[in-house]
């Protein structure tokens, strides 16, 4: 059934108009986008201490508990509140902001004396803020190297419209990721900065794989093609659309599974930071390839004079076409009314 789908959306017998509805398309991520720029400004994001900087405390015990681990970093008098997790079923992990002299040996022995064990079985990390902002700078230039890099490839592969597509389109999954991130308060941690470089990693594919085909049907339209660039550009994202879905679903089933199984039932903190940028940018990164960058593309490249010169021509012959329809149709109809005459009967002669 599938196959069939998919074979009667390559061939054009059935289609999609994403094209044609793409100001659908662009208000709805719109609305997205300033949701995600709202939450942001209101709430913002809940940084680790690897770019804030502060102190990290792990207890592994049978039998820990947030609750417990809560109470003795609160007996030592801290003024901020701390950040407790629990991780596994044996685990417990505190982070606190910034400390003073004496406060990381005083959590220390607070959580020792509270589990009844040894000081130097709690295991304390510091980090200082110089080096959470080393992080976060080398975060950035990552991400500006990798969007850079992203624009030279498409401009000397494809064209520069299309780079600018491309562009986009990022931009739109990283502001609904993060905005997402920041609504449901995960925090983000280098694992998180990772699973962003991920997600933009694959949603350049994604709309590569689309841009291929566009370029495919669009080669030498101008000359004298009986579509024009939106429904050459249509009719690629329809043929490419199955394939697009079912590497979404493949990819997203593994990280469902790290996400909903590793992170929820198994704790692990780490690959819930990780696995939930790479849930989020996976089917973002679909849905913008369909339905951002290739509409996108189409606006651009329809301002061309060329193309608006073509989207005349394919009006016209279409109207022509028509007419010629209905001109058919009407003498077809005359000839069935008129149809052959009948001879008049001869009268027969008297001798």
């Amino acid at each position: 059934m599938a196959g069939s789908f998919g074979a009667r959306l390559y061939s054009g017998e059935i289609s999609i108009d994403f094209i044609g509805k793409r100001r659908r398309w662009y208000a709805f991520s719109g609305v997205l986008t300033l949701v995600s720029i709202a939450v942001l400004s209101i709430q913002g994001l809940h940084l680790g201490i690897e770019f804030k900087g502060g102190a990290s405390f792990s207890v592994k015990k049978v039998g820990v508990s947030i609750a417990a681990a809560t109470d003795a970093v609160k007996s030592t008098g801290l003024s901020s509140e701390p950040i407790v997790q629990l991780v596994g079923t044996d685990k417990v992990r505190v982070q606190t902001g910034i400390l003073k002299p004496g406060e990381p040996e005083a959590i220390q022995d607070a959580l020792a004396k509270k589990f009844g064990m040894s000081v130097n079985d709690v295991d304390y990390q510091l980090i200082g803020p110089s080096w959470g902002a080393e992080i976060t700078k080398k975060a950035l230039y990552g991400l500006f190297a990798f969007l850079i890099v992203v624009v030279l490839f498409l401009t000397l592969a494809f064209e520069p419209k299309m780079a600018i597509a491309a562009i986009i389109a990022l931009i739109h999954d990283v502001f609904l990721t993060v905005g997402i991130y920041a609504l449901v308060g995960f925090e983000v941690t280098p694992a998180t900065v990772i699973g962003f470089l991920t997600i933009l990693g694959y949603s350049l594919y994604d709309t590569v794989v689309v841009f291929d085909k566009v370029r495919e049907n669009t080669r030498a339209i101008a000359g004298g093609s009986r579509m024009t660039y939106s429904q050459a550009a249509n009719l690629a994202v329809n043929q490419t659309l199955v394939r697009s879905i079912n590497t979404s679903v493949i990819a997203l089933l593994p990280v469902a599974s790290i996400l909903f199984v590793g992170a929820g039932l198994l704790g692990a903190g780490t690959l819930k930071d990780l696995s939930l940028a790479l849930f989020i940018g996976l089917a973002t990164g679909t849905y913008s390839s369909i339905f951002i960058a290739t509409p996108i593309l189409a606006s651009l490249r329809e301002r061309e004079p060329a193309m608006k010169a073509l989207a005349k021509r394919v009006g016209q012959r279409s109207t022509k076409d028509s007419l010629e329809v209905s001109t058919g149709s009407v003498e077809g109809a005359s000839a069935t009314v008129r149809g052959p005459r009948n001879q008049p009967k001869r009268k027969k002669s008297r001798r």
